[in-house]
């Protein structure tokens, strides 16, 4: 199954593990930071908030509110049948969307984290994805090349983040077919 890649990837989120976070709180809460100071945040989902928020020097406000939710349900988080695939017979790291210390916190409460042996949250590094900054950044933790690995995640962002990185790409769901 690995055999192709020096070198595994997987996003967390929806591929590894799924937070128990309810995002339309996070974002109805995020963006309560804007409004009450006279931005409108009608249409706007998490990430344009975050985006809107570092733009009016408050991001660490509403990183602080997401970073809240998702360690609390990084605790509580369900595993997903590709943590199973877990150990492979190549390197293993992590590249997340979600906070660094969500990240820990969830990979160890599934008895992941021995397996992993890099993680780039969406605090680790300047950029998140699907800027390529981050699975790049992850690749060198691991010290190998971004065409020999492989990563695996389970949205578009996930994707477009690997086509930007010039790193081989296979969806979270793709890979669980593979197992069975």
């Amino acid at each position: 199954m690995t055999v192709e890649y020096d070198a595994l990837v997987y996003d967390l989120d929806g591929t590894l593990v799924e937070l128990d976070v309810d995002w339309d709180e996070v974002t109805a809460e995020s963006a309560a930071v804007l409004s009450a100071r006279g931005v409108d945040t009608d249409g706007m989902n998490l990430w344009d908030v975050l985006e809107t928020a570092e733009t009016r020097g408050l991001r660490r406000k509403v990183e602080d509110i997401i970073e809240t939710h998702e360690r609390e349900g990084a605790r509580t988080a369900a595993r997903l049948p590709l943590a199973d695939e877990l150990p492979v017979d190549v390197p293993v790291a992590v590249c997340s969307l979600n906070s660094e210390a969500a990240c820990r916190i969830a990979l160890e409460m599934h008895g992941l984290d021995g397996h992993v042996r890099a993680l780039v949250g969406r605090d680790t590094v300047e950029t998140e994805k699907p800027d390529p900054e981050p699975l790049l950044a992850a690749i060198r933790g691991l010290r190998t090349q971004p065409s020999q690995t492989l990563f695996i995640g389970d949205t578009q962002r996930d994707r477009r983040t690997a086509q930007q990185a010039g790193v081989p790409f296979q969806h979270a769901e793709d890979r669980i077919d593979l197992l069975r």
